[in-house]
């Protein structure tokens, strides 16, 4: 399914619409953005965790959290320790 889309000024890329509810994506939802052969590749964080799971050990702080709990204890610890 191809779609046209178009770059703003601000680097900025709206996706669109028909491709929004297929993937069935959500307002405010985290997504990986990557290159795999000179293509942009986007993909739910979630999926990525998903694909991930068991194969890396997970820190005893992080058990019993979901990703965006995850992500803001690691923020808050990254920042804590750059001081």
């Amino acid at each position: 399914m191809n779609q046209l889309a178009t770059i703003t000024s601000k680097r900025q890329l709206t996706i669109p619409a028909s491709i929004y509810y297929y993937l069935n994506l959500k307002k405010g939802q985290r997504v990986l953005v990557g290159v795999k052969k000179k293509k942009i590749i986007i993909q739910p964080a979630a999926d990525s965790v998903e694909e991930l799971a068991g194969s890396v050990s997970l820190p005893t702080r992080f058990k019993r959290k979901n990703v965006n709990q995850i992500i803001k204890l690691a923020k808050k610890e990254y920042f804590r320790n750059k001081k």
